[in-house]
């Protein structure tokens, strides 16, 4: 239910002209300085990450994103997306409204940055029209503040994944993958990673877990999350998965597979190396692969 604050912000909208319009661009920077009294300034967005920083907030911003239909797997035509928003360290000054199909939802004030990692998630179809209104809100010395955030926005084919849209209710994103989910995130994961479990952190207030990972073989990976560190032999790094999932150590060799969001690892599937390498082998003589992966 919108307050009349918003009603009357969303009314707002409809009846301005916007103030410039600017270049398709996957980051904004700006200054609320160079806006006229009433005005929005509308930006489009036509990447799936980025960033925006606004300097001494005023008057109100609109980033419109543009057709993303690349980002939905081949042949869907009414499956999601799914976009993520966090705050930058310090965001003041401003609220953040998604704006879909005619309705304005509050997604972040001021109030809420007790925790700047925290992360807030919404999904739309293909054919639906959203935006981002920022709007700023009323203050005696705007130059004390930034309102900033990154995005992400990724297809349907991750929607049952272990990310922050679903730790608050991930029904079925902590169990085990199946033969066919496992083969596919192995050819489309943005890191696979054959280790062993160094410690497990358990963050309640952000309801995550943190994974240490001692990297035995880095079969695949996207970004640099695997590395050597100090004096350890082997690539170190840090995977995260719900709190919820239950998460606990055990020995042995698994494979980490899974994507980055927000520039961390998150984890969609972890079998056991020797029960993956049957699975592996069982596709590849059955020519039911969609890909290939060096083994051992």
């Amino acid at each position: 239910m919108l307050t009349l604050v918003q009603w009357t912000l969303y009314f707002g909208i409809a009846r301005l002209v916007f103030s410039s319009y600017v270049e398709i661009q996957c980051s904004w920077k700006g200054s609320g300085l160079s806006l006229e009294a009433g005005s929005v300034e509308q930006v489009s967005l036509n990447c799936p990450k980025g960033s925006v920083e606004w300097l001494y907030p005023a008057g109100a911003l609109r980033f419109s994103f543009l057709p993303l239909q690349h980002l939905t797997s081949p042949g869907s035509v009414s499956r999601h997306l799914i976009g993520c928003i966090k705050p930058a360290l310090g965001f003041r000054g401003a609220e953040l409204y998604l704006e879909r199909e005619g309705t304005l939802e509050l997604l972040l004030t001021e109030d809420d940055q007790t925790s700047p990692s925290r992360v807030h998630c919404f999904t739309w179809l293909p054919s639906q029209k959203v935006a981002l209104f920022l709007q700023a809100t009323p203050q005696q010395d705007i130059s004390r503040h930034i309102s900033g955030f990154h995005y992400e926005v990724r297809g349907d084919w991750i929607e049952n994944l272990a990310l922050p849209l679903n730790k608050w209710n991930n029904e079925g994103a902590c169990g085990p993958c199946n033969n066919t989910k496992l083969l596919m995130a192995v050819c489309t994961g943005d890191f696979v990673v054959q280790g062993s479990i160094r410690t497990i952190v358990h963050d309640v207030e952000l309801r995550e877990s943190v994974i240490g990972i001692s990297a035995t073989r880095i079969l695949r990976q996207k970004f640099a999350l695997f590395h050597t560190r100090g004096h350890a032999m082997k690539p170190l790094g840090n995977i995260r998965t719900p709190l919820n999932c239950g998460v606990k150590p055990g020995p042995g060799s698994f494979v980490f597979m899974g994507w980055v969001h927000f520039g961390d690892a998150w984890l969609d599937c972890a079998p056991r190396y020797k029960d993956f390498v049957q699975v592996y082998e069982a596709a590849t003589q059955a020519h039911t692969n969609p890909c290939k992966i060096a083994l051992d």
